[in-house]
Protein backbone atom coordinates (compact mmCIF):
# COMPACT_ATOMS: atom_id res chain seq x y z
CA UNK A 1 0.00 0.00 0.00
CA UNK A 2 3.00 2.27 0.36
CA UNK A 3 3.35 1.78 -3.38
CA UNK A 4 -0.12 3.24 -4.02
CA UNK A 5 0.56 6.15 -1.70
CA UNK A 6 3.77 6.99 -3.60
CA UNK A 7 1.96 8.23 -6.72
CA UNK A 8 1.57 11.97 -7.31
CA UNK A 9 -1.75 13.21 -5.91
CA UNK A 10 -2.66 9.85 -4.41
CA UNK A 11 -4.73 9.77 -1.25
CA UNK A 12 -6.25 6.96 0.78
CA UNK A 13 -9.72 6.70 2.24
CA UNK A 14 -10.76 3.94 4.60
CA UNK A 15 -14.30 2.65 4.96
CA UNK A 16 -14.68 0.82 8.26
CA UNK A 17 -17.11 -1.92 9.20
CA UNK A 18 -19.02 -3.47 7.60
CA UNK A 19 -17.13 -2.72 4.35
CA UNK A 20 -13.51 -2.68 5.55
CA UNK A 21 -12.09 -1.29 2.33
CA UNK A 22 -9.07 0.95 1.81
CA UNK A 23 -9.49 3.00 -1.38
CA UNK A 24 -6.76 4.86 -3.24
CA UNK A 25 -7.76 7.81 -5.41
CA UNK A 26 -6.16 10.52 -7.47
CA UNK A 27 -8.19 13.74 -7.78
CA UNK A 28 -11.30 11.81 -6.75
CA UNK A 29 -10.79 8.99 -9.28
CA UNK A 30 -10.35 5.52 -7.80
CA UNK A 31 -7.42 3.47 -9.02
CA UNK A 32 -7.18 0.68 -6.41
CA UNK A 33 -9.05 -0.65 -3.44
CA UNK A 34 -8.06 -3.26 -0.88
CA UNK A 35 -10.11 -5.45 1.44
CA UNK A 36 -8.72 -4.95 4.96
CA UNK A 37 -10.50 -7.66 6.95
CA UNK A 38 -10.44 -11.45 7.06
CA UNK A 39 -11.18 -13.75 5.33
CA UNK A 40 -10.44 -11.67 2.20
CA UNK A 41 -7.69 -9.50 3.65
CA UNK A 42 -5.48 -7.75 1.06
CA UNK A 43 -7.50 -8.97 -1.91
CA UNK A 44 -7.54 -5.94 -4.17
CA UNK A 45 -9.21 -4.49 -7.23
CA UNK A 46 -7.84 -2.34 -10.03
CA UNK A 47 -9.00 -0.96 -13.36
CA UNK A 48 -7.42 -2.45 -16.48
CA UNK A 49 -7.70 -2.08 -20.24
CA UNK A 50 -10.38 -4.13 -22.04
CA UNK A 51 -7.71 -6.45 -23.50
CA UNK A 52 -6.02 -6.96 -20.14
CA UNK A 53 -9.44 -7.56 -18.56
CA UNK A 54 -10.03 -10.58 -20.83
CA UNK A 55 -6.49 -11.82 -20.29
CA UNK A 56 -6.63 -11.55 -16.50
CA UNK A 57 -10.12 -12.93 -15.95
CA UNK A 58 -9.06 -16.09 -17.81
CA UNK A 59 -6.46 -16.75 -15.09
CA UNK A 60 -6.99 -18.52 -11.80
CA UNK A 61 -6.91 -16.11 -8.86
CA UNK A 62 -8.56 -13.22 -10.74
CA UNK A 63 -12.22 -12.39 -11.30
CA UNK A 64 -14.26 -9.42 -12.51
CA UNK A 65 -14.64 -6.94 -9.66
CA UNK A 66 -17.99 -6.99 -7.91
CA UNK A 67 -20.28 -4.30 -9.35
CA UNK A 68 -17.36 -2.82 -11.33
CA UNK A 69 -16.54 -5.60 -13.79
CA UNK A 70 -18.45 -3.90 -16.59
CA UNK A 71 -16.03 -0.98 -16.26
CA UNK A 72 -13.01 -3.31 -16.66
CA UNK A 73 -12.14 -3.62 -12.99
CA UNK A 74 -10.67 -6.92 -11.82
CA UNK A 75 -10.16 -8.35 -8.36
CA UNK A 76 -6.89 -10.12 -7.64
CA UNK A 77 -8.05 -12.81 -5.25
CA UNK A 78 -4.84 -14.77 -4.87
CA UNK A 79 -2.11 -12.15 -4.54
CA UNK A 80 0.54 -14.82 -3.94
CA UNK A 81 -0.13 -16.35 -7.38
CA UNK A 82 1.51 -13.37 -9.11
CA UNK A 83 5.00 -11.87 -8.94
CA UNK A 84 5.12 -8.64 -6.95
CA UNK A 85 6.58 -6.71 -9.89
CA UNK A 86 3.67 -7.76 -12.11
CA UNK A 87 1.14 -6.60 -9.51
CA UNK A 88 2.98 -3.27 -9.25
CA UNK A 89 2.75 -2.86 -13.03
CA UNK A 90 -1.00 -3.49 -12.91
CA UNK A 91 -1.49 -0.96 -10.10
CA UNK A 92 0.64 1.63 -11.92
CA UNK A 93 -1.41 1.10 -15.10
CA UNK A 94 -4.63 1.58 -13.10
CA UNK A 95 -3.27 4.83 -11.65
CA UNK A 96 -2.31 5.98 -15.16
CA UNK A 97 -5.82 5.23 -16.46
CA UNK A 98 -7.31 7.29 -13.61
CA UNK A 99 -4.99 10.22 -14.35
CA UNK A 100 -5.74 10.04 -18.08
CA UNK A 101 -9.46 10.41 -17.32
CA UNK A 102 -8.83 13.77 -15.61
CA UNK A 103 -8.99 17.14 -17.36
CA UNK A 104 -5.73 18.11 -19.09
CA UNK A 105 -4.97 20.96 -16.68
CA UNK A 106 -5.25 18.54 -13.73
CA UNK A 107 -2.97 16.05 -15.50
CA UNK A 108 -0.36 18.80 -15.93
CA UNK A 109 -0.61 19.69 -12.22
CA UNK A 110 0.02 16.06 -11.24
CA UNK A 111 2.89 15.72 -13.71
CA UNK A 112 4.61 18.76 -12.19
CA UNK A 113 4.36 17.15 -8.72
CA UNK A 114 5.70 13.75 -9.82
Amino acid sequence: MEFCASFAGSNAEEDGAPYNILTYKVAGKKFAYFKTSEPEQWRFSIRVSPDRFLELTDQAGVKPARYMGRFHWVTIIDVNAFPEQYLRQLIKASYTRAVESLPKYRQRQLASKG
